[in-house]
């Protein structure tokens, strides 16, 4: 049985993508098939705006919409240490990606822990990543697409570690 891994999801203020993304990972991850393959699950944002805050309300209702009401969560800025402490950190966007990997990632050393990445490698759209759009400004259209996108690159995720610990077994 392989390691278990643990998953930072990052987007810009913590409080709408992020926390989206967690929340659905979060539900997925009590499937009893996934209980031996992740373990520390949490998010954070590259900025502080909202450090201490809840989830946005939109975040939050449409979570709900489809199940997810156990969800709580404090928005946090990223820190070094989520480097050497996360084995994935999956951002939104290609912004917040470019972000942490300027501001955080070690260049050229191998004791750092974490795969950054854009968490839409997961897409399923072969070689195309895809972005979240940050569904702030928006309507509850993009909270619904928000919530759509992260439900199915957590599947794919969570479909390539069980594949992973099958074949490793």
């Amino acid at each position: 049985m392989p390691e278990k891994v643990s998953v930072l999801f990052v987007c810009l203020g913590n409080i709408c993508r992020s926390t989206m993304a967690e929340g659905v990972f979060r539900s997925l991850i009590k499937d009893p098939q996934y209980k031996d393959l992740i373990d520390t699950v949490d998010s954070c944002g590259t900025g502080a705006y909202h450090a201490g805050d809840d989830p946005d309300d939109r975040t939050m209702s449409t979570l709900a919409e489809h199940g997810i009401n156990d969800y709580t969560h404090a928005a946090r800025k990223v820190k070094a240490s989520d480097f050497d402490r996360f084995d994935y950190i999956f951002a939104m966007d290609r912004s917040n990606l470019s972000n942490l990997q300027r501001d955080y990632v070690k260049k050229n050393s191998s004791t750092q822990k974490a795969k950054v990445m854009l968490f839409g490698e997961y897409s399923g759209q072969g070689a195309k990543a895809e972005i979240v759009n940050d569904p702030y400004y928006g309507g509850r259209q993009g909270f619904q697409t928000a919530y759509e996108q992260c439900l199915r690159f957590s599947k794919n995720f969570l479909q390539e570690r069980l594949e992973e610990a099958e074949s490793e077994a």
